[in-house]
């Protein structure tokens, strides 16, 4: 296994101790020991990806962990934070839909004639990216809240409403990529589901 695949796998190694902070409240500032690991598994995203590609390390098994390590990572906050009360279930549904539906046409594609090996698209990326973004933005708000014990509204009830407005727009933003994206990649690869019939 090359270190491009090792560091994919550490991501996923990284997502029971980043629920487990998450859920616990009995350890001492866990919200923001659950923002460093999420922080460090995102840099891992970017990093096997670099590395596999300059120094010629893709491989299919990559290309097939590494969404994998991407959903365990973002599905596992994402539950966290309905769990928390965070964020309503229907973003959720709608991600994890999408997942499934991706994951679907990856397996569709693997067992075509040609046996398509599909890696991460342009939105694929970008939808997670922006994912990873709006789960850090809402960690450093709960950290600073529930961690440090600052209440927003005491600064000011519009600098509150400029929080709430800030996340409720993040979080539309990563719904809408998460649909756009699932589309482009049922739209770009429906031959894969033609050539089966």
């Amino acid at each position: 296994m090359n270190l491009a695949n090792k560091l994919t796998l550490f991501r996923i190694i990284l997502v029971p101790f980043f629920v487990a902070f998450m859920l616990i409240d009995e350890i001492p500032y866990n919200y923001l020991l659950a923002l460093i690991i999420f922080a460090v598994a995102s840099v891992t995203d970017f990093l096997d990806g670099y590395i596999a590609r300059k120094y010629n390390m893709i491989t299919s098994f990559g290309k097939f962990l590494d969404p994998i390590a991407d959903k365990v990572l973002v599905v596992s906050a994402l539950v966290c934070f309905v769990e928390l009360g965070w964020t309503g279930a229907w973003v959720v549904v709608v991600i994890i839909a999408r997942e499934f539906i991706v994951s679907g046409i990856r397996l569709a594609a693997v067992e075509s004639e040609d046996k398509t090996v599909i890696s991460a698209g342009f939105l694929g990326k970008l939808k997670t990216a922006v994912t990873m973004v709006v789960i850090c933005w809402f960690l450093i708000i709960m950290t600073i809240y529930f961690d440090f014990k600052i209440n927003y509204f005491d600064i000011s009830p519009d600098f509150n409403m400029a929080i709430v407005t800030t996340t409720s727009v993040l979080m539309y933003t990563c719904a809408f990529l998460t649909v756009i994206s699932g589309v482009q990649y049922a739209w770009q690869y429906r031959h894969v589901f033609k050539s089966k019939n």
